[in-house]
């Protein structure tokens, strides 16, 4: 699976689900909110800007907003909330694309990161964030803790969730950090469709390290938008990164 592959038009058009998923306000309000704060009246910018989730709303709060973006049908999604004038996007990888501007606050949120799959790829990531940031910016990681604990030796799978009509799964591969998660969708009769995302995965203290390599430390880490505090049984975390003032 490449992601060129997954992110295409179908995938593009059935992203948004307004008011419920990732788009529920009690999930989509306290990220926009947290985001505004530590952009502390600068520009932003976001890697993987997809549809527009997040940077819609907070261009909506007064911050100027661009983007980096690989796939160009989830460009043309966005663009059906907000022009290029709103919200310029610069079509590319986030590993290595680079946007006009310095910005005080860079941002990638709901486990994108982890759409890199290689240790090398995602560094650069945090390098080319720290290359668009001025002195003292700020780049934020929002990123599931994977809960190996629950995979007994010789199990390949954990189940993720499951609701009538849906059951996600992922595959793991603990040599390589990676996972493969498997979204069932089931309708009327024998009818299912299948979603497949490829991850790699990464423990804090990874991601950390990567930070160093490019320049931050860390700022906070919390257990989600809202300030909640990040223990061992923390499911994700919002990581907050900053340059040298």
């Amino acid at each position: 699976m490449h992601n060129n592959d997954i992110w295409d038009v179908q995938t593009a058009r059935t992203y948004d689900t307004p008011g419920t998923g990732m788009f529920a306000p009690d999930v989509l309000d306290p990220a926009v909110t947290r985001l505004a704060e530590l952009a502390a009246g600068g520009a932003a910018l976001e890697f993987a800007i997809g549809t527009g989730r997040v940077g819609v709303p907070l261009a909506g709060r007064g911050v100027p907003v661009t983007g980096i973006e690989m796939s160009p049908a989830m460009l043309d999604e966005l663009r059906t909330k907000a022009g290029e004038d709103a919200i310029p996007v610069v079509v590319g990888d986030m590993a290595t694309a680079t946007a006009p501007g310095e910005f005080s606050l860079v941002y990638l949120v709901f486990n994108t990161i982890s759409n890199l799959l290689t240790q090398d790829e995602q560094v650069a990531c945090f390098r080319n964030a720290a290359r668009h940031l001025g002195p003292g910016g700020r780049f934020v990681i929002e990123l599931w803790v994977p809960d190996l604990r629950v995979l007994p030796p010789g199990q390949r799978a954990i189940v993720e969730h499951v609701e009538p009509g849906y059951i996600g799964l992922d595959t793991v591969d603990p040599l390589r950090q990676l996972v493969v998660s498997h979204h069932f969708r089931f309708g009327e009769g024998r009818e299912a469709h299948l979603f497949r995302s490829p991850h790699r995965y990464i423990w804090p203290a990874e991601l950390d390290l990567m930070a160093r390599l490019a320049g931050f430390t860390l700022e906070t880490r919390h257990a989600d938008w809202s300030g909640a505090e990040f223990t061992a049984e923390s499911r994700s975390h919002v990581s907050v990164y900053r340059l040298p003032a």
